[in-house]
């Protein structure tokens, strides 16, 4: 194939996926999340151009990350929020993210099963976003995939994530509303998840509030009251609720939705719902300069070479760390070395 038809095939594809997620076809759809999740380089090109074409269609759903420990009914919740919210009018997008399983996806396909309704339902989308294991690829493939759904016309994307860790906090940084689900436990709910989590919802909810566990997920939720008072509110306008919720009963899921909303409207009326959403782009290049500084630093025949040892004598205690980090970017032309 010569050059010039290679270039017509590649616009004719490109034309094809900016059509097909336009029109909102599923099938077009999965097909672009599996280009932008692709290592090759030939279909990283591709996938740049396609979000690039995309652009103008992204950044108008509403985007909800959801973390919570394991056991705690994350995808019960989900599922039942989601058709609460078709039932709405919404068309909602599910991103499941475990980055601690390169292999297998982790638990997604056990999620999308728990998932029964919403992953049947027209309206609704459930995808899970594979990371390759990084951060880093928290960051790229679910940051991407978020912009093809969103191209794609669903309004309401949540990001859940699966156990708590540090993905939570490369999720909360790429959402607009950051929802902490717990469990009322023997008095150590406290203890449970790390303090730093906490400092980064946006909302907490105590879920399984039905039966004869109310009253003890009454009494976590004013643990977690006081315990937000010593923390610093993200922003002066809005200090995070605590709710007790049922995700399998469908209680209080509604006021849960009425504090989301709440807070996005609150947030666009001062401008600091905008001024997240810049942050956001930003961090995403800075990010995306270190992963494609590190992908550079590997692909680099020169640096493989030379970094076993490196790394050798680094752990050997012969080279400070610092010294080797100069050595490898000399070697890449990036520094004195």
């Amino acid at each position: 194939m010569s050059e010039a038809v290679a270039v017509k095939a590649d616009r004719v594809a490109l034309e094809t996926y900016v059509r097909g997620v336009m029109a909102g076809d599923r099938a077009i759809l999965a097909r672009a999340i599996t280009l932008v999740e692709s290592t090759r380089a030939e279909h990283n090109v591709q996938a740049q151009a396609l979000l690039q074409e995309l652009l103008p269609h992204t950044g108008r759903a509403f985007r909800v990350g959801i973390t919570g420990v394991p056991g705690v009914g994350k995808s019960t919740t989900i599922d039942q929020l989601g058709m609460n919210l078709v039932a709405q009018g919404h068309r909602v997008a599910v991103l499941a993210v475990d980055p601690t399983s390169k292999r297998t996806g982790g638990s997604i396909l056990g999620d999308k099963t728990r998932m029964n309704r919403l992953a049947i339902d027209p309206r609704a989308f459930i995808r899970p976003s594979p990371t390759a294991g990084t951060l880093g690829g928290v960051t790229r493939k679910t940051r991407e995939t978020m912009a093809l759904v969103e191209a794609a016309g669903f309004d309401v994307v949540i990001v859940e994530t699966v156990g708590v860790g540090q993905s939570e906090v490369a999720v909360a940084d790429m959402v607009d509303f950051f929802l902490v689900l717990l469990l009322a436990g023997g008095g150590d709910d406290l203890q449970g998840i790390k303090k730093g989590i906490i400092e980064l919802a946006d909302m907490i909810a105590i879920n399984k509030a039905d039966g004869d566990n109310i009253p003890r997920a009454q009494r976590a939720a004013a643990e977690y009251r006081g315990a937000l008072q010593i923390l610093t509110p993200q922003s002066a306008l809005w200090h995070p609720p605590v709710v007790t919720v049922s995700g399998a009963h469908n209680l209080g899921l509604d006021a849960l939705w009425s504090h989301i909303t709440g807070y996005r409207d609150k947030l666009t009326a001062s401008g600091d719902f905008q001024k997240r959403r810049q942050r956001q782009a930003v961090e995403w290049m800075r990010d995306m300069i270190g992963d494609r500084l590190l992908a550079a630093m590997r692909a680099n025949p020169v640096v493989a070479d030379e970094l076993p040892a490196l790394e050798r004598d680094v752990r050997d205690g012969r080279l400070l760390p610092t010294l080797a980090a100069d050595r490898v970017l000399a070697l890449m032309g990036l520094g004195s070395g």
